[in-house]
């Protein structure tokens, strides 16, 4: 995955894995349930109107709270292609590359982005441009080791695929 591409559904400051994926559905670690109820407790639209390939775009410190997977596993199984966001709570960071959902900081796209703008991220570079207002950003790239993790959906299928 080189870049992506997709409409963007914009949240604010600390948006904690609480409300990226409520505690009442941690009995499931399935992929494609947690995203059923991905952000449901902040926008219970959000799951019916996602599609494939859309952006989420936060303020400050997006995934802070508790340390769980399965906050980024919503997310990406729900169809989101990329979070972009002013900062993001450490081990949430981890985690989504873990599971390598790309993710990506950046303080004026964060600011500047409004909800239901199309924006296309190149992680090549780190470029991010808001293809409704003609604006970029420039975001940091991910390392290529990074960018390997996140090609092969993750760090285990990157271990196996390397080392296996």
């Amino acid at each position: 995955m080189k870049a992506a591409k997709g409409t963007v559904f914009k949240f604010a400051d600390n948006v904690d894995t609480d409300v990226i994926i409520p505690a009442r559905y941690l009995n499931s670690s399935d992929p494609k349930e947690l995203a059923a109820h991905c952000m449901e407790d902040i926008d219970a639209t959000f799951v019916s109107r996602v599609k494939e390939g859309d952006v989420i775009v936060a303020a400050k410190n997006f995934g802070c709270g508790s340390s769980r997977e399965h906050a980024p596993i919503a997310i990406k199984a729900a169809g989101v292609s990329c979070v972009i966001a002013e900062t993001f709570a450490r081990i949430f960071y981890r985690n989504a590359i873990n599971i390598g959902l790309p993710i990506i900081e950046c303080a004026k796209a964060s600011k500047a982005i409004r909800d239901g703008d199309e924006v296309e991220i190149d992680f090549d570079s780190g470029k991010i441009t808001n293809l409704t207002t003609g604006e970029t950003y420039q975001g940091q790239a991910f390392p290529p080791f990074m960018q390997k993790i996140i090609d092969c959906e993750g760090l285990v299928n990157y271990i196996n695929e390397t080392y296996v």
